[in-house]
């Protein structure tokens, strides 16, 4: 793929870029773990200010930036600036919050024999991010935050299609103060991951992708024993219970299926309505669905702007032309618009069975299936029946159902009355097929450290074998 810039609402190549060679990269990889040298012997105030200060940066340039993201990959003008104010955000919530995340944590020394003991979170060197082109600001900033914030560096290989932003990442850290090579957008096709990945200097890696390239950075990864993290996506389930508030479900169902033109991994897409309620609350959703307003994602009235490429169009275009031969129905929009960009209505399909595609596979646009239930037991069997475990929503006012959807669903987050997110303040990922590990959050933070333990004997002499077994 084309390291370039390509407008999704006309289809115009802006902007191309030539890969790096392997000298290149070799010496942006050199430059990553010298800054690493300096930047673990930096205090956690300086980080702070640096990382403040690149707050600070992205919100003074928040309108420039978000008409950047929206050139490059389609979302609407309105949820650019949204993310980039989120990405300022999670900056700040880290500056605040490292000395916290980072402090020792003393252990019970008469416990384990010891004068003193404690567990010590350090840095462990460059970190390879390997990032998608749907959230192209928070993807990578969800990562770089923490990571530089513990004294790791970043080595950045972007989506093809976002290059812009990707050096605008780049460009950011050095701005705010970081040391030269503390955070490096490395522009190379997937090709070159492998010898990125298998240096020495490159201490782990993580990842927001397919299942297919998960599977291929955790394989080159287990055979060099680095550490990874990986958020691999996710077919979520949003499922509506009798005592729901149909209307209130039905306004958030839109937004969730709709949000990032539909290309969110935590978007809702599989709707398990039960059979009482399913359909009033069809009827609402369709209702919604068809009034959102496809167009120009730069207008401030447009609601869904195009898919990121021609690719990702023809792909859900297939997907719901497979379900309609199956015998699946239609509610609303469906076919592939005429006309310049890569535009695709928003969608309901109804009327699923297990031979068709949509059954079990992630559509990444914004079309939703419609799945009827007869009781709770069966809404998590089709709720669970995936191999993904994201994120996941539920709608119910009974309070024991309540409990049991945050028991029972086998996600790595569960929303009940509220649409799937992300927060600083919570740690994020999924179970299954979706991946592994956490971003965001102390926990996030804590992946791409040496979580070391730290035993000290007292004057005596004592040590930490008396008394016990070795090992």
């Amino acid at each position: 793929m084309p390291i370039a810039t390509v407008n999704p609402a006309t289809g115009q190549t802006l902007k191309t870029y030539d890969a790096m060679s392997p000298e290149q990269v070799d010496a942006a990889i050199g430059r990553a773990d010298l800054a690493y040298r300096q930047l673990r012997d930096t205090t956690v105030e300086q980080r702070g200010r640096w990382l403040t200060a690149a707050a600070d940066l992205l919100e003074a340039e928040r309108d420039e930036t978000a008409r950047l993201m929206t050139t490059e990959m389609g979302k609407t003008y309105a949820a650019s600036q949204a993310e980039v104010t989120k990405c300022a955000t999670a900056c700040r919530f880290y500056a605040a919050k490292a000395a916290e995340f980072l402090a020792d944590e003393p252990a019970d020394a008469t416990a384990v024999k010891a004068a003193r003991a404690f567990v010590r979170y350090q840095p462990i060197g460059p970190v390879l991010a390997v990032m998608p082109w749907n959230f192209p600001l928070w993807q990578v900033m969800r990562f770089a935050a923490p990571a530089l914030m513990a004294g790791n560096t970043g080595l950045l290989k972007h989506a093809s299609n976002v290059p812009q932003t990707a050096l605008l990442l780049e460009d950011l850290f050095r701005r705010a103060g970081f040391p030269e090579g503390a955070f490096t957008t490395l522009l190379v096709g997937s090709d070159a991951v492998d010898m990125v990945l298998s240096d020495p200097r490159v201490r782990a890696a993580t990842l927001t992708g397919s299942e297919r390239a998960g599977r291929s950075i955790a394989q080159i990864a287990g055979r060099e024993l680095k550490k990874t993290v990986l958020e691999l996506g996710g077919s979520d389930p949003f499922v509506v219970m009798p005592s729901a508030d149909l209307d209130r479900a039905a306004e958030v169902a839109t937004t969730a299926r709709c949000q990032n033109n539909g290309q969110s991994c935590i978007a809702a897409k599989r709707f398990i309505v039960h059979t009482d309620v399913f359909d009033a609350f069809a009827e609402r959703f369709a209702a919604r669905m068809s009034a959102l307003r496809v167009g120009d994602p730069m207008d401030d009235a447009t609601d869904v702007g195009p898919l990121a490429s021609d690719g990702g169009r023809d792909e859900i275009d297939a997907q719901v032309r497979d379900a309609v031969d199956r015998g699946a129905t239609v509610l609303c929009g469906g076919g592939k618009p005429a006309g310049e960009g890569w535009y695709y209505p928003p969608t309901v399909v109804t009327g699923l069975t297990p031979e068709m595609r949509m059954w079990t596979e992630e559509v990444f646009g914004p079309v939703a299936g419609l799945f009827r239930v007869s009781s709770y037991e069966e809404a998590i069997e089709v709720a669970n029946g995936t191999s993904f475990g994201l994120g996941s929503n539920a709608w119910t006012r009974d309070a024991r159902e309540q409990e049991r959807f945050a028991v029972d669903l086998d996600a790595g987050n569960v929303f009940v009355n509220g649409m799937t997110t992300s927060f600083p303040d919570l740690p994020f990922g999924g179970v299954k097929n979706s991946g592994y590990g956490r971003e965001l959050s102390a926990l996030g933070m804590r992946e791409f450290c040496n979580i070391k333990t730290v035993w000290v004997g007292g004057e005596g002499g004592s040590t930490a074998s008396a008394g016990a077994h070795a090992e």
